[in-house]
Formats: structure tokens, sequence, C-alpha cells
């Protein structure tokens, strides 16, 4: 309780500060506009806004993590705990020095394992012991998910599947159905059924390699798991969100930017082709941007707008922070409440920065609902191949793991495109 007190000051606090910051954010664009309206220099102007636009991300940022700590539930024991639990320490054992346990599923139970370890490992199905592999164990496991659900930018706004096998696919339906009107005694006649296809994910191994001392690894101290998870997290979602983001499928997931784009409506593409609104400028969004997000936004479907959002990155972000609109209203508003997220335009903006700047060409800004248009598919496990030799004195963590990623719904997201000329 008192930790939840200490929580809700802290998100007081940063709550104070980000309304302090976007005040005084304001301010300083209402003088650069005034300044520019004037012919004047804006540079300073320019410089302090910069700065201010790194403190506003940093406080929601704050807000968010404040948040999420504050609606955390409680852990639960899992299933056949004991067993879990006798892995696990059989699994940081190992992770210390390797020859402190045996080789997990190796069927030799003369090491500091024993029996339950290795009873243990052949439940958890772990891989063979011939290349000193371990298979994670489902705690650290788990922890490595919720670090890249906060980390990725994709992971946090699309849907999310897990699967046992190697491959995955999935039947989606392409309407097509028709019907008529009839009198009471008129005769009816077929009509058209509607189709299905099947969509495949496309699947590829990501891994991460931290290294770290035997002696750090020796030292009790030393949460090896907490910074294990770290790490892998860390070097896992750089690549994973550039994936699902813009990847080509070769060997790694086929990211949403790399689907075919079309100008063409709803309806009327092919499935599979992504919908695209010409920014009707070169190189900008056009002399009206406030006018291309609305007409971005109506592009989607009704069904589509509950749940939707903005994808862009910070530095097309700090850009449209500046619009206004007819009335002299800011288009975006930030989040001063708790659970309130920043709006652009009533929906919420995600930021990643694997997306585009606003340029010739350049698909700079997403709308839609990301969970009903892309799937993130994980296969079950992570596997870990402890290596002390390649690179002494470190003792490296060689980590990998199968992920793949498809669009499901075409219809689901827009983009803007800008023009070349």
């Amino acid at each position: 309780m008192a930790d939840n007190i200490t929580m809700n000051e802290e998100l007081k606090n940063a709550l104070d500060a980000l309304g302090t910051a976007v005040k005084q954010y304001k301010d300083e664009n209402d003088a650069r506009l005034t300044a520019l309206e004037k012919g004047k220099s804006t540079a300073e102007f320019d410089e302090k806004l910069a700065r201010l636009e790194k403190e506003i991300e940093r406080l929601e940022k704050a807000k968010s993590d404040i948040e999420a700590r504050l609606n955390r539930p409680g852990t639960a024991g899992w299933k056949h705990s004991s067993r879990a639990e006798a892995y696990r320490k059989s699994f940081v054992r190992w992770l210390r020095k390797e020859d402190e346990t045996p080789a997990a599923g190796s069927g030799d139970d003369s090491g500091s394992g024993g029996d339950d370890a290795v009873e243990t490992a052949r439940y958890t199905n772990v891989t063979t012991g011939g290349d000193g592999g371990y298979a994670v164990p489902e705690n650290l496991e788990t922890t490595v998910y919720n670090l890249l659900r906060e980390a990725v930018p994709m992971r946090s706004v699309c849907s999310q599947i897990t699967i046992g096998g190697n491959n995955y696919s999935q039947l989606v339906g392409l309407h097509g159905a028709t019907g008529g009107w009839v009198g009471e005694t008129d005769a009816r006649g077929a009509t058209d059924t509607p189709t299905l296809t099947k969509v495949n994910a496309v699947m590829g191994e990501v891994y991460a390699n931290p290294q770290a001392t035997q002696t750090a690894l020796d030292d009790m101290c030393f949460d090896v798991e907490g910074w294990l998870a770290q790490e892998i997290a860390a070097e896992f979602a750089v690549m994973e969100n550039l994936a699902f983001t813009s990847g080509n499928g070769t060997n790694k997931p086929k990211g949403l930017l790399a689907y075919d784009k079309a100008a063409t409506k709803d309806g009327t593409r092919a499935f599979g082709t992504l919908q695209f609104i010409k920014s009707g400028a070169a190189s900008t969004l056009g002399d009206y941007p406030q006018d291309l997000l609305i007409d971005l936004i109506t592009a989607l479907k009704t069904g589509h707008l509950n749940g939707a959002r903005f994808m862009m990155n910070r530095t097309t972000l700090a850009a449209i922070r500046k619009l206004k609109d007819d009335n002299d209203n800011y288009l975006w508003q930030p989040g001063l409440q708790a659970g309130v997220p920043s709006m652009l335009l009533g929906y919420p903006v995600t930021v990643n920065d694997d997306f585009d700047d606003v340029g010739a060409n350049n698909f700079p800004i997403a709308f839609g609902n990301f969970a009903a248009a892309y799937a993130i598919v994980d296969r079950i496990g992570i596997r870990m191949l402890r290596d002390p030799y390649t690179n002494k004195p470190m003792v490296g963590f060689y980590t990998t793991k199968r992920v793949g990623g498809m669009l499901k719904d075409s219809e689901a997201v827009k983009l803007i495109k800008v023009a070349a000329a």
C-alpha cells in the first residue's frame, strides 16, 4: 500500500511536470509563429522547442512507466511450481559455471542438479545437452517477452500469436457474398459465395549474444537472470521492431511497410495491398497537413476506428506537434490525466522510430487498427547456448528464438505517401 501511495505521488508529479512542459512548448511555438509572420529569425525558438520536445518525451515515458507499475498484477505461481523452481535453480547454476550442472536432458544425474533437475529438464522440454544448450525457464522467458512488449512499438499495438510449430497460417475472408430483394412468392436464385484465402506468417530466427565475465557471474550479489533478460530483450527489440515495420521477409519477418501499396480504395485493390493517401506536395506533407491527416482518418472504415491510432517516428511527431487547426487550436493534445494518452485529432499516437522521415516517396505516417492489420507470431521457447571459449575472458550466452509476422487485413491500416514531385 505504501508503495502505491509513493507511485501515485510520482504520477502526480510527472503529470504536473508534463503540463508545465507542454504549456512552455505551446508558448514558445506561438512566439515562433509570430516571429515567422514578422519575417524574424526563429533559430532561438527552434532550439528551445527541440529541448522541450525531448523533455515532453521523457515525461510521457515516465508517466507510462509509472502507470504500468501501478497496473501490474501480482505474480501468481504457475503449474508444477516446485519442478519449475528446481529447473530454474539448475539453470542459474548452469549460467554461473557450466560444469556445475549436467547438460539439460542428457540423462546424467551425477551433477549438482541431481534427479530433480534432470526430470524437470525433461518436463520442460529442454534441448539435448550435446551442445550445452538449455531452453530458458518459463519465468525468464515470460520476463523477456514482457520487456519486448514494452520496448518494441509494433508489439505494443499489433496482435500477437504464440505457436508450437515452425510455421503458422490463417484463413481470411475476402467477403464477396451477395443477396437481393424479393417478393413473398418470388423465386430465389443462387447468390455469390464469400471466398477464403490463406495468409502465411513469414518466419525468421532472431538471436542475441550478451556477454559477461565469469567473475561477474560468480558474484552472488549479481542478479544474473535479471541482467540476462534485460540484455536479451534489448538486443531482440532493435532487430524485431525493424523487421515488423519494414523487414523484407528474407530470414526475417515481412514487415507492415514491405507489403504492396496502391492509391486505390477498399474493395478495388488486390488482397494484401495497403492503401496510401498522397500528400499532394513534393517532399512535404503539403500546405494543409491537417487536411491530409483528416483524409487519412476518413479513408479507414468505421469498423476499424475503434482501437485505431497513428504511428510515426519522433521527428515527424515533432513537426505534427506544431500544427494548429483553423480555430488556432493545436492538433496534438497531451495526456495530462492518469490513463489518458496524448492524442492527435482524437486518436493516440505510437512513436516508431523505424518509420520513414517525411521525404519524397516515403511513407512517414500510418493510421489504423494495427491489431486487426498485422500479427506477430512467436514460436514457443527461447534456446540458449553458453559459450565460455570464443571471447575470453567473457562468457557468451548465444540466445535464439523464432518469430514471424504477417499482414492479416490490408484494409485496417492506411498510409500517407509523400509525393516526389
